[in-house]
């Protein structure tokens, strides 16, 4: 395993997104060496109102594992 969750706003078409699964897989391949076998990625789409529940959930409550923060409030998405 490595698993990627990707979380965003509901816009993007499904290229966009399986085109993004499939650099996020290549990334994970070169820089942690494992494969395919091992790789899995998901992604989910929220509403700019559905998002601020999961971004209190994801970052605000979870910082100690957010890699890189987010420069935006939430709310600016309403």
């Amino acid at each position: 395993m490595p698993h990627i969750s990707v979380k965003m706003l509901k816009g993007r078409t499904e290229a966009q997104k399986e085109k993004l699964a499939q650099e996020l897989a290549k990334t994970l391949k070169n820089v942690l060496g494992v494969g395919d076998s091992h790789i899995s990625v998901s992604v989910q789409d929220y509403s700019a109102q559905e998002w601020q529940d999961e971004f209190k959930k994801e970052i605000t409550d979870n910082m100690e594992n957010v890699r890189i923060q987010p420069k935006y409030d939430p709310k600016d998405l309403l």
